[in-house]
């Protein structure tokens, strides 16, 4: 290695793999992704000890080709060039050329405690040596195991767990539930809810690109979303966040005008579009596809108590908020102060090992039980159920929730300060680890930043080194996720990467 090419390699903070693997190629990279930014406003990736394995499979144009001609036509990867990764360790992913990335969406809100978290890895192969797979007809001692503590950080009645393998089917099973417990059918959830893409979820899920124009999902009943940002109602003091919106506030200290105006809404739902008696409201504490969507404060209170008037079941969707994400508390529904009659939750449950659950009370299991046997051939595997239980108790021994509550508010507020920089930064949202920054033309229309814009900071984004989500129903908002146990270090640089791609694409506007 030349003394030169280690002043640019320092200069820029470019991993040490990445000469000694393909100095060249490398360097081609380094001058396709930051030409348009000058190296003194690069920030520096903060450090990592894990050297990745040197990437040994398909071609990336092979790659490519497969993909066009053998994979879903519907997936629709990030980025111009898709990203090929390769290997990834706690919140780093590394690509085939060994470029190395601070994973700030986690596989969507996915990977809880980190990329092959060395704890978890080692349950995974000791399971892996003793049993794979055995239907849940027969007793292993994993699902037993699992369900003791899953059940124990639950309230009471929520003790009776049906474990199934991701989070669409989660919802289908608890939709089921509600349904058969309630003798009844209409189900309310939220406009910009998604809760799956299963043809039954489908009507839950209220996010246009998500829809079908083929009938699915009967007796499903949208309802306004008590967007406090976007939404016709809101002021500085609607949600349970440290950062706020810019929206005045005339509201009395005990009360809350605009979650007032929304359950309004809610009733009209009501008592208009859905039968006297229902079956049940599905609730996302949080919306995440949406882009990090909050309600008012006492909304969902009240909102379940209306449900439950009418004869329905309140089911808390936490696939995305639970496991103590969003740091004050393990689950979402407890920031709100409500108990649901299900949950249900997926995705980081396993920390990407395909795994899922519905959780409920005694008398609602018995009401589907009296209806169907339900089976589940892969539910309650011996290898999630394994690794479910390292994941907890990664969190507890390595207090990630306290983590995400202390290093989710550090980059919240840091985060924050941009809005207050930015004309297009309209929205700064979020509790936890679970943060969403919302795009617009102006703060005063509030009008989503044009498609166009929003993936060129993508693409800056990603060119510095930092993955981040995309969601919003105008794709506007940028979804901050990382896995729990991030570092202030690694915040400080996401938020220099968000601030250099600000300032990049304002240069670009302003030519």
């Amino acid at each position: 290695m030349t003394l030169a090419w280690r002043h640019l390699q320092r200069a820029l903070c470019l991993p040490p793999m990445m000469s000694k693997r393909c100095p060249s190629l490398s360097l081609g990279m380094f001058w396709t992704s930051v030409t348009k930014l000058s190296l003194h406003t690069k920030p520096r990736m903060p450090p990592c000890d894990f050297t990745p394995e040197r990437y040994q499979s398909l071609a990336y144009d092979r790659i490519l080709e497969i993909h066009k001609h053998h994979l879903s036509p519907t997936m629709k990867p990030y980025f111009q060039k898709p990203l090929l990764l390769h290997q990834g360790f706690m919140e780093w992913l590394f690509d085939l050329e060994g470029n190395r990335y601070l994973d700030f969406f986690s596989g969507i809100v996915t990977v809880s405690v980190g990329h092959c978290n060395p704890k978890v890895n080692a349950v995974a192969q000791k399971q892996l040596g003793h049993l794979w797979h055995t239907s849940a007809v027969f007793f292993h001692p994993p699902i037993h195991e699992y369900a003791e503590k899953l059940s124990g950080l639950l309230p009471e009645p929520l003790k009776v767990i049906f474990l199934v393998n991701s989070g669409s089917e989660a919802n289908d099973l608890a939709m089921l539930m509600a349904r058969a417990h309630s003798n009844n059918t209409d189900i309310i959830s939220f406009r910009g809810a998604y809760h799956g893409c299963s043809p039954y979820t489908q009507g839950l899920t209220n996010v246009g690109s998500f829809k079908m124009e083929l009938s699915s999902g009967a007796s499903c009943q949208a309802t306004m979303c008590p967007d406090v940002f976007r939404g016709p109602w809101g002021g500085s003091h609607c949600r349970d966040s440290p950062v706020q919106t810019v929206r005045k506030c005339s509201c009395a200290p005990d009360s809350c005008q605009a979650k007032d105006q929304y359950i309004e809404q809610f009733k009209d739902t009501l008592n208009t579009t859905v039968a006297k008696s229902i079956a049940g409201f599905f609730a996302e504490p949080i919306q995440g596809v949406n882009g990090v969507v909050q309600y008012p404060k006492g909304f969902l209170k009240e909102a379940f108590k209306l449900v439950r008037e009418r004869g329905g079941v309140c089911i808390a969707d936490e696939v995305q908020t639970g496991f103590g994400r969003l740091g004050s508390h393990f689950w979402g529904f407890q920031t709100h102060g409500v108990l649901p009659d299900i949950v249900t939750m997926a995705k980081g449950i396993g920390n990407g090992f395909p795994m899922a659950a519905v959780v409920t009370s005694p008398e609602i299991a018995q009401s589907l039980a009296k209806r169907l046997l339900h089976f589940n051939t892969f539910g309650g595997n011996p290898m999630a159920c394994a690794i479910g239980s390292a994941v907890l108790g990664v969190i507890q021994e390595d207090c990630l929730q306290e983590n995400s509550q202390e290093v989710g508010t550090y980059m919240l507020l840091k985060f924050a300060k941009l809005r207050e920089k930015f004309e297009i930064v309209g929205d700064v949202r979020g509790k936890g680890l679970m943060i969403g920054i919302e795009m617009v033309k102006d703060k005063m229309s509030r009008q989503p930043l044009p498609l166009e814009e929003v993936n060129q900071i993508h693409e800056d984004c990603k060119c510095m080194g930092l993955l981040i989500g995309r969601g919003g129903i105008f794709s506007q908002t940028f979804r901050i996720a990382p896995p729990m146990c991030i570092t202030k270090p690694e915040a400080d640089f996401a938020v220099e990467v968000f601030h250099a791609a600000l300032i990049q694409h304002m240069e670009r506007r302003a030519k």
